[in-house]
């Protein structure tokens, strides 16, 4: 019998990843394990109904074909926006030292992820050039890489490349989802980084500056309004820098053209005279109920039943793939960030997007801050880093390593 292709509009789509939400969180607070273990509601939920929906496909009932991309980007752009507003001027130069070493512990991460998964795969006997779709294409580039550079080995002859990397990035997204938040409380108990006086408080952010607590901060309409309308400009800023740099031949995403936006719309009230603590908590706000739908319909819509594909070989080049991550994020990225609060949110952070992309990071960071408190750093640092400069060093890094591929395989 032939499956039947249920289509799910971009609002169904919609309330289904809201449902997923409430649902994740139902289950975290009927299963603790899951909170003390930092895992986010949007994961959970989100988890629960791809594995229905695999279970849908896998028994021939029908396949959910999902509406979702535009207004995805909608969010994905709204969330980097207000993390751009999250960043006052006394943050950008405080950040920017931490940009730079970040920027070349994410570079490392990418060529350590070819390595191995050359490394691996010559001990296995596998092509190459598969191989190479479980590095550092799928993992630190996510999706949007693994389309994008598959076809160049499907080219050279790996025909199942395409199928390999997908199926490859839609592990690496679960495992990061997983692992981030597990991580987080491992490094922060570890090493003693609680903060008894301030963990768990919904204050946190406010206390740890010094100014007027936040639970004394009342979001009002007219905040949140303004809030909404400021992202919108934001974004609007963030579309024509994008043109601009395109018309001048660069490629700029627009993402990150979003969350500059954000900046300087922060750089602007910062100047500005007044106390703007309860506007720029309501852009916190906005920002994370974007982040939360955004991660939940991504997960939602994954097609899980595309990890069959991976045969055992490549299923033991994916999990040496996520204990090199793990293992990276803790003795490499932890301790040369500094080896404190932030660096151990930046370490989750990192394993988030060298796992799967940058909302990964943002939802564990996120999870992660709510059990213990807000860093402000780690949530600057990680999308400059994982949503811009990662993605151009990991390209110029792939582009080496399948050269390499195509040499151990004979093409020149």
């Amino acid at each position: 019998m032939e499956r039947i292709v249920l289509e799910l509009g971009m609002f169904e789509t919609l309330a289904l990843a809201v449902l997923a939400i409430y649902f994740g969180e139902f289950l975290r607070k009927q299963f603790p394990v899951l909170k003390r273990y930092c895992l986010p509601a949007a994961v959970v939920g989100g988890t629960v109904f791809a594995l229905i929906s695999m279970l849908l496909y896998s028994t021939n009932i029908c396949e959910l074909s999902f509406d979702f991309k535009t207004v995805n980007s909608l969010f994905y752009c709204i969330f980097f926006a207000a993390s751009g507003a999250a960043a006052s001027l006394s943050l950008l130069k405080k950040g920017g030292k931490l940009v730079i070493i970040f920027a070349i512990l994410a570079a490392v991460l990418a060529a350590g992820q070819n390595a191995l998964a050359l490394f691996v795969g010559k001990l296995m006997n596998v092509n190459p050039l598969i191989s190479m779709m479980t590095g550092s294409i799928p993992m630190t580039g996510g999706h949007g890489n693994a389309a994008a550079f598959a076809p160049i080995a499907v080219e050279a002859g790996a025909s199942a490349a395409m199928e390999v990397a997908i199926a490859s990035a839609t592990f690496g997204l679960i495992s990061g989802c997983i692992l981030g938040g597990p991580l987080g409380n491992f490094i922060i108990k570890r090493h003693r980084l609680e903060n008894p006086a301030l963990d768990g408080k919904d204050d946190v952010e406010n206390m740890e500056e010094g100014t007027e607590s936040s639970s004394a901060v009342f979001m009002d309409k007219a905040s949140l309004v303004n809030a909404m309308f400021l992202m919108c400009i934001a974004l609007g800023i963030g579309q024509i820098a994008t043109l601009l740099l395109k018309k001048v031949g660069v490629s700029f995403p627009i993402h990150v053209s979003c969350m500059l936006g954000g900046i300087l719309i922060r750089l602007f009230y910062d100047r500005k005279k007044g106390n703007h603590d309860v506007l720029y908590e309501a852009i916190d706000t906005v920002g994370e109920y974007s982040l939360g739908l955004f991660v939940s319909m991504s997960i939602i819509t994954m097609k899980l039943w595309q990890l069959s594909d991976l045969g055992g070989p490549l299923f033991v080049l994916l999990i040496s793939q996520v204990i090199f991550i793990v293992i990276f994020c803790y003795l490499l990225t932890f301790n040369l960030l500094g080896r404190d609060y932030d660096a151990a949110v930046m370490a989750v952070g990192h394993s988030g997007f060298g796992l799967g992309a940058v909302p990964v990071s943002m939802t564990t960071m996120q999870t992660v801050c709510r059990k213990y408190r807000y860093s402000k750093l780690a949530f600057f640092v990680v999308p400059v880093i994982g949503g811009f400069i990662s993605n151009i060093s990991n390209a110029i890094i792939i582009t080496k390593f399948l050269n390499i591929a195509k040499a151990m395989v004979g093409i020149g």
